[in-house]
Order: C-alpha cells, then structure tokens, then sequence
C-alpha cells in the first residue's frame, strides 16, 4: 500500500493502525501540504453493501461534528472499489495503551479525559448521532493532554431504520446492557460505555470479563460490578459515585445527558458536591447511613434500614429510598408491639438538659444574634491575567459559573484572561456567572506545505486557503525537479493571517555540466569516461572512418556542450578504413576482319595455306615453326 495515491492527492506513507472493518495509514496531502491519516476499508468488507454503506456513513457523520475532542474528518471517497476517510492526523496514543503500560492512572485525570469525552458526546448526541463504540481505544490522548473521540465507524442516527440491525455491534467489554440485547439505544448507551471506561481508568482493570465476547456481553446484562473501590482503595468516593450511576443497568438511572455528567465530573474536579441524578443511589451516602443506623429494633429480622419494605396487603408499598432521591433512615415497627415508656422519659430529659444549657447561652450573650444568610455573598477571585484553563479552574472551585467571550489583542498570549466582569474583589452571590474576556491573536491559517508543487498546483492550495504565492526566484537544484518549488515564506504550518503573499523558489533543475570529449577513445574507453562523469553512453552508429582505427569513438552527440547531469550521449564508432573495390573483369576481344588461315590464325594478316601458320603483321611465321616460338619471327621473302 506504500507509495498508493488516493483521490490524486492522499500519498500514503505507512500504517499506523487496524480495526475490525478498516486499516489505517499515514498518508501526505500533497495539495494542502499537510499529514492526514486515511482510514482504508478492508477487503472482505469492500463487497458488502451494508458495510460500504455504514462507512459512507461514519464520514458523512463524523463531517458533521465539529468539537475540539473530535477527530475532524476531511474528505472520502472510493478507489478501485475501496473505500477510503480521510481524518485529522493525530499525534499521541490511545488511552487503551496508557492504562496497559501503567495500569490505573490518575483519579483526576481520568476524570478530565471523561470531561472531555463527555462534551464530544454532547455535541454527537446533539445531532442525534449516538457513537455506540466508546472504549478506550477510540480516546486518542494528544501530548498537550487534551482528548480527541474518534472512530465514529458505526455511529447511527438515532431514528435510523436499521438502527436495530446493528445495535449489537461494539465491542463486548465496553457495550451498555440494552445494546448486548439489540434493544433501540440512546444517548444513555454511550454514557454507560464512558462508565466502563472511567471504571477501567481509574481501577485497572474492566468490571466485566469471561473467556467468550457472549459471555462478558451476558455479565453485562445480569450482572452487578464490583465496586471500584474494592480494587483501588483510594479512589474519590464522589468520582466513585459518578462512575456507578453511569454503570446501571436501567439506562433511565443514568446521567439522563453527556453534559449532566460533564457537570458532576466538573464538580469533583473542583472540589464542590457532586451532583447526581435524582433517584441516583450514592455508594458513599447510603454505605455511611447504614454505619450509623445499623439495624433498627422492631424490624424485621435480616433487613437493614436501607433496605425496601414489600407492599403490605391493604396498605401502601414502603418509599424505596431511590425513588425521590432522599436518603432518610425509616423505623419499622410491629404495629402489635408495646412501646416502652423508657425511651420517652430519657427523651425529655434531654431536652429539659438543652434547654438549660440555651438559657445560660441567652443570658451570657445579652441575646441571640441573627445567624449569616445562607447566600450571603462570597469574593469573587481575581483571575485577570491568567490561563483559561486556570481562571476557569479558580471561579468553579469557588462556586460560580463561567461564561468565555473573546477579544483580538497580539498584546499578550494568545489564551490569556484580558479582563473579568465582576471585577475580582467583589462579592457575589454563589453561583453568579462571571464573564472573561480572552485573549485571541488575529484569525490565522495554517501556510500549506508547497514543496515539490508546480506553481499552478500552489496557487490553487494558496486559493484554498485564503492565500496567494509569487514566485520569488529560481535557482538549480540537484533534489527538486525543474519547476517544482523547492522553499517557501512564511515556511509550511506557520500561522498566517488571511490574504497573506507567500514567497517561493522554485527549481532550474540540476546546474549543467560539459559534456566531456570521449573522440578517438576505444569504445570502452568512452563509455566508462561518459559513466564515471554521470552520463548515459549510447551507440548511435557503427561507420567507415580513415581518422580513427576500428572500435575508436569517431563521432559523439553533444560534443563540448553543457547539459543536464545525466543526459545521454550519442557515441558513432568507427569500423577502421574503408577497404578498396575488387576490379571488375575485363570484358572479351573483337575478331580481326580478314582471310581465314585454316592453321594459325594472325589477325589482321592472311593465312598462308602451304605452311598451316598465320602470318604476322607485317611477316609471317616460320613453316617450321608451327605457331612460332614466342618473341621469334623470319622476315617474309615477299
């Protein structure tokens, strides 16, 4: 998959991860310039048609969920019938990870990471998208320590039509009760999951496990968890309650929203008590009611006086303690059985020893004095010039709630408080909300990454983002290709106003080089000379040449010019001297017109019939010669 291109311009790099439906790898947006992670569908699944369909969907989802603890989603699409998500990179590791390497993690950051989850999960449920696949594997913890919620592969529309279709899908140690039963879900489904999570977090270990995802999926429908405590001993009893209520199985006992429990984790973390649901049963409260309360005389043998009462035949049912949310102690007595007197008389006397003990009080003080208001107002803290963060912290650990406006001022960090309202010193009452003004720099977009793109393909990503380029200069470059921007200012990612002018460099190519003369040199010779100086050597032709002797270079293309490091040179070698023409073949000689000797024929003569020889020109032959001897011959007597 190295090296694949998706949608033209997602260049995958390597992998980082694998799911159930979907790898995921690290890929270059070699538009924008920047690291995204792809999110690549599985073989297997690819065919599916209800598996495409829900990954269309988790993008179609998650684009439409904007949060600070949500993984943004960029882009999608299809390539060669895979499916691909194109997401926010994120750098950090999964709190799955966190809680193998060290076991429980700290109470208040567990509690923080659940803070942030439960916002992302309000602005899911928000637009009636339900996650349905919390787990600590899905919560990327960044290195700033902030959250990001991500995977949103099966994430339903609440009222979709096959919602039930995939209720159960999730995973068994993390899945609320009614989804393990394909029962319709709601937000409440996620809260539950979340429960697990801060369970899992702050213990160590998951409060449900068994040998079979049925099995675990069984103990989450039937079965109780232990109580975080029996496995950390020091974890916050409030964080504690939170944890449980999240955890009960009836979904209408829970958090009844993602906020509601953001709040009460927000609670703990300042210091305020936690508020839970009405109905909700604190472990902390009613363990520490039954401590003091023990069993009450008169009840009924084995029950303690937390326990409900069953309804009595013509009466009406005992108040079970969840359902108004007060925790009262109720005396259960034999309507038969005679009550002693004893206790009243102990009773009164006690009163009769207050009531002394008031009047004394009255005389020494001249009088009662009014006691402070409940709401008298408190001082609210001075946070002008700190963090966000911190000045947030300090006005709900003192009880009043915080609203966030912002103002453009380079002056000081960006995230710094410019001013509060009501002023610091001043008092308020409890629960007043205090408005801060911070610090923001101007609106500024990320400069994209514009190395190694052509200027068209630069001046379209600048577009995207509100900028413009110019090229600045060019200039040779052995790494980047002619015409491809090699360096940029403002450089990639630093933060710029819109609008802004970037400057780039782009490329010449390599610096040229003259090509060395290789004439007159075996032909070996040349094409080692042409290779050790970074040329390609080419036999163009092989010819005839009188100035260089066989196999020697005689020609070569270009010769003394300057070219491209690596440029091919056309060599011509010679095959030695052309070798002269063999003669052509004499044509045949004309006969001499004249008489015919019957002997030896003389041409332009006549035959001497007496002697059988021709005569020459000019004499004739020797009779006793016959033919003649060559070079020799008798005058003629005539």
């Amino acid at each position: 998959m190295t090296g694949k291109v998706f949608g033209g311009r997602y260049e995958i790099k390597d992998r980082i991860g694998i799911g159930g439906m979907a790898e995921v790898y690290r890929a270059q947006d070699s538009t924008l310039g920047r690291v995204v992670a792809v999110k690549v569908m599985l073989p297997q699944f690819a065919a599916d048609p209800s598996f495409t369909q829900r990954f269309r969907q988790e993008a179609a989802a998650a684009a439409n969920l904007q949060s600070p603890y949500i993984v943004n989603v960029y882009d999608w699409g299809q390539d060669d019938e895979t499916y691909y998500i194109v997401m926010e990179f994120v750098r950090g590791s999964d709190l799955k990870t966190a809680i193998q390497q060290r076991g429980a993690i700290n109470q208040r950051k567990a509690a923080e990471i659940g803070s942030q989850v439960c916002q992302a999960l309000t602005v899911a449920h928000n637009q009636d998208i339900i996650h349905r696949d919390i787990k600590p594997q899905n919560i990327m913890v960044q290195p700033d320590g902030n959250v990001k919620v991500m995977d949103f592969g099966i994430a339903r529309a609440k009222n979709s039509v096959n919602d039930k279709t995939s209720a159960v899908l999730g995973t068994a140690h993390y899945i609320s009760p009614e989804q393990a039963q394909g029962k319709d879900l709601t937000a409440a489904s996620d809260i539950y999951s979340l429960g697990i999570v801060l369970y899992e977090a702050t213990t160590g270990k998951l409060p449900f496990d068994g040998p079979d995802a049925v099995s675990v999926a069984m103990q989450q429908v039937k079965d109780e968890p232990a109580a975080p405590s029996s496995i950390n001993p020091n974890i916050d009893p409030d964080l504690e309650d939170i944890i449980m209520v999240a955890l009960s199985k009836d979904p209408a006992r829970r958090f009844a929203t993602a906020n509601d429990m953001r709040i009460a984790l927000m609670d703990y973390l300042a210091g305020r008590p936690v508020t839970l649901p009405a109905g909700a049963m604190s472990s902390s409260f009613t363990e520490a009611q039954t401590r003091m309360m023990g069993a009450v005389p008169g009840a009924v043998p084995g029950m303690t006086s937390t326990q409900v009462m069953p309804t009595v035949a013509g009466g009406t049912a005992a108040m079970s303690p969840s359902s108004t949310g007060n925790f009262q102690a109720t005396n259960f007595h034999d309507a038969n059985t005679k009550k002693s007197k004893k206790p009243v008389i102990i009773a009164l006397c006690a009163i009769l020893a207050i009531a002394l003990v008031a009047g004394i009080a009255f005389a020494v003080t001249g009088g009662f004095k009014p006691a402070a208001p409940a709401d008298e107002p408190i001082e609210v803290p001075s946070v002008v010039g700190n963090t966000e963060q911190e000045a947030t912290f300090t006005l709900e650990q003192a009880g009043f709630q915080v609203q966030i406006t912002t103002k453009e001022d380079e002056s000081v960090d960006e995230g710094t408080v410019l001013q509060q309202d009501p002023a610091g010193g001043t008092k308020q009452q409890k629960g007043a909300t205090i408005t801060l003004t911070i610090a923001v720099g101007p609106d500024t977009v990320d400069a994209p990454n514009f190395k190694n793109m052509t200027m068209d393909d630069a001046r379209q990503a600048a577009e995207d983002a509100g900028l413009k380029v110019v090229e600045a200069e060019s200039k040779y470059s052995e790494d980047v290709a002619e015409g491809k921007i090699i360096s940029q200012s403002p450089a990639a990612g630093d933060p710029v106003k819109p609008g802004t002018t970037i400057e780039v460099v782009t490329s010449r190519g390599s610096e040229l080089t003259t090509v060395p003369n290789v004439i007159g040199m075996t032909e070996e010779q040349a094409i080692d000379k042409l290779q050790s100086e970074g040329f390609g050597a080419d036999v163009k032709a092989r010819e005839y040449s009188d100035k260089q002797g066989e196999g020697r270079v005689m020609k070569q293309d270009p010769l003394n010019d300057k070219v491209k490091p690596g440029a091919t040179v056309q060599i011509t070698i010679s095959k030695g001297p052309e070798p002269e023409p063999e003669p052509e073949p004499e044509p045949a000689q004309p006969s001499n017109p004249g008489t015919t000797d019957p002997g030896t024929t003389n041409p332009g003569g006549t035959t001497d019939p007496g002697t059988g020889g021709g005569s020459g020109s000019g004499g004739t032959t020797d009779p006793g010669n016959q033919g003649g001897d060559t070079g020799t011959t008798t005058p003629s007597a005539n």
